[in-house]
Parts: C-alpha cells; structure tokens; sequence
C-alpha cells in the first residue's frame, strides 16, 4: 500500500479518489473522519489521504494526479481563431463569439 494524495479538503480528496476509480486504479480513502478529532489529534495527522492498494499502479496514479491538479493560471491563454480574442487558458470556448478552441 502507499499514500498518493492527500489534502485538508475532503472534497479534493474525493475528487482524485473518483478519478483513479474511473481509471480502475485500486484505492481507499484514510482517515476520512478524522478531521473531527482535530484538537485530539495533530492536523498533520488527520488530513484525509487516499492510498494505492498495490504500488504497480503509482506511476499511471500519479500521472493522472498531476494532469488534474494543474492550475488554472498554470495554462497558456489562446487567442479565438474566429474573432482575435484573448481567451484564459482555462476556457474551451470564446467568451466573445461562443467559438470552441482550436487544438
């Protein structure tokens, strides 16, 4: 077994629980209630965490973790084939003229 992702926000953690589940990547959540224990317990110690359940699979987990936890700032702004407008990297569509970007 081996931690691939953890995060103090339950619903990010959820998030990358149900990408390796629709990629059949075997995992299980940790310490999902834990953060009630706080004060008891460390926060360090009580972050919700998902596990691999057999190590072959890091490797395509963790590719499938970094492709989702990019930034929106991190992606590159495009310009509208149709119209010339500035698009933020993070929008498939025009916002001026409703155009879907280009690859």
């Amino acid at each position: 077994m081996l931690k691939i992702y953890s995060h103090y926000e339950r619903f990010m953690v959820y998030q990358v629980k149900q990408l390796l589940d629709d990629n059949e990547i075997p995992n299980f959540v940790k310490n999902e209630f834990a953060q009630g224990a706080i004060g008891e317990l460390s926060p360090l110690d009580s972050q919700p965490e998902v596990w691999l359940t057999d190590v072959e699979w890091q490797s395509k987990a963790q590719a499938l973790i970094d492709d989702f936890s990019v930034e929106p700032s991190d992606i590159e702004n495009w310009k509208c084939a149709n119209c010339n407008e500035e698009n933020e990297g993070n929008f498939a569509i025009c916002w001026q003229c409703e155009e879907p970007q280009k690859a």
